[in-house]
């Protein structure tokens, strides 16, 4: 039968065929590519990490043993960031680490190449390559937070890796050495010191305690040692040569 013009023009268009994209589920095992295609599709998601190609969605983070901490660190290494320029931070951003991991770490400082490190930021804007410094608070998390978590970051060779647990009271400083980490000692005053970020003292007792004051205090002290000036001064000749 013949068509008319009219008819022709009020015929819909022919629909689409769009397959949906699934949902993320915790113990999915995904290449990176599709972890981020499907995390992208749903954007309800607030939180999902992909570790050693699996899927892990975090339980609701509670204040206490989660939020506070989480905020004192970041207070932390943002004092020590704005003392420090060349040094960077981010707080809950997704990390490019290999073709296996992508995950979300609590907080991280890291050296842009201008300034010696191995980390940068993406086109599309997300953090790629190894931070020096990766700190993960640990409530629910803290099975895969020591294991696969541990093992990722080790592996990419991340320098140095704290570890808030929450539930065990206790500030875990790790130190890359020959591929695998090592728990740092606190000196006599109980104070943990970073190597590859020197002046960045933390004293974790007052961490746990919730006493953000104190934290600041022996950071401060950080700030003012001689290893921190010569920390900065090196920083500034590397920007300087790099441009």
């Amino acid at each position: 039968m013949a068509v008319t013009s009219a008819e022709r023009s009020t015929t819909a268009p022919p629909t689409e065929d769009v397959t949906p994209v699934p949902p993320l589920n915790n113990g999915d095992r995904l290449t990176r590519a599709d972890f981020e295609r499907i995390y992208e599709a749903h954007p309800e998601i607030k939180k999902a990490e992909l570790i050693e190609g699996v899927v892990y969605m975090p339980s609701p983070a509670r204040h206490r043993e989660h939020g506070k901490p989480h905020f004192h660190l970041i207070n932390w290494l943002g004092a020590y960031s704005v003392a420090t320029p060349g040094v960077e931070g981010s707080n809950n951003a997704t990390l490019r680490l290999d073709f296996e991991n992508e995950p979300q770490p609590d907080a991280l400082l890291f050296l842009p190449r201008e300034s010696g490190g191995t980390a940068w930021v993406g086109e599309d804007g997300y953090l790629e390559g190894t931070p020096e410094l990766i700190v993960e608070v640990s409530a629910s998390s803290a099975s895969y937070d020591l294991n696969q978590k541990k093992r990722a970051y080790a592996r990419n060779g991340a320098p140095e890796y704290i570890v808030y647990l929450a539930y065990e009271k206790r500030v875990i400083w790790h130190f890359l050495r020959d591929g695998v980490y090592e728990e740092q000692e606190a000196d006599a005053d109980g104070v943990l010191k970073s190597e590859r970020f020197p002046g960045l003292w933390l004293l974790p007792d007052a961490l746990l305690s919730g006493d953000l004051s104190r934290v600041l205090e022996t950071l401060q002290k950080g700030l003012a040692s001689s290893e921190h000036k010569e920390f900065q001064a090196a920083l500034a000749r590397r920007i300087e040569e790099a441009k």
